[in-house]
């Protein structure tokens, strides 16, 4: 099966996933301040987005600029694939594509281990995301074990472009984060990135 045939909440049954209690994940997480330029083009793009009403205009339009933003802060450090194909697990058919993918290493044109953040941009409605975010999530998690790279958790997150929900996977348990975040609150979704990936590299000072 491709990741896009996978549905909430069969999902969990069918990759052997235990749904645990919904809870805040990210109270005590630091907001980012986006930069101005995103700002700025979040207002058009949120236009955009929302206007055109289609899967794509969202991701390229909403969720692109605030991932772009979190991109640069790294200096290169960490690798953003937009519309990646994924052969997670072919023995068990988890393959497909993923509309951005986040891994800590030097950006490349493909996926390598290790996977922390899977994404998944749907037009109307969250929970439509999550079949799709949680095989993908599930994908990661046996492909960085493959590769000798395990890391815990793994990280999904549903967006629809105007709004913003994280899961997060330990082991076979999935947490859904009880909030939700609205792209106006655009530091919380960068705070919650950070957090995830890790702080920026400190960058030299000039001699």
């Amino acid at each position: 099966m491709a990741f896009s045939d996978f549905t909430f909440p069969s999902v969990l049954g069918e990759l052997g996933v235990t749904l645990g209690p919904t809870v805040s994940l990210f109270t005590a997480v630091p907001s980012v301040a986006p930069r101005p330029v995103t700002v700025a083009s979040l207002v058009t793009g949120t236009r955009l987005g929302q206007s055109a009403h289609t899967e794509m205009s969202r991701m390229i339009w909403m969720a692109g600029p605030v991932l772009s933003d979190f991109w640069e802060r790294y200096n290169g450090s960490i690798c953003l694939i937009a519309g990646a194909e994924f052969i997670a697990d072919p023995a068990n058919r988890l393959s497909g594509f993923c509309d951005f993918v986040i891994c800590p290493a030097p950006q490349q044109s493909v996926v390598l281990p290790p996977i922390v953040i899977i994404f998944e941009a749907k037009r109307d409605s969250l929970p439509n995301a999550f079949g799709q975010c949680i095989a993908g999530m599930v994908g990661a998690q046996r492909f960085n074990l493959r590769n000798n790279i395990p890391v815990e958790p793994i990280y999904g997150c549903a967006t629809t472009g105007t709004s913003w929900k994280f899961l997060r996977l330990v082991g076979s348990t999935l947490t859904i984060d009880q909030d939700e975040y609205p792209i106006a609150q655009t530091e919380r979704i960068l705070g919650i990135l950070t957090h995830i990936v890790g702080p920026p590299p400190a960058v030299p000072n000039a001699a």
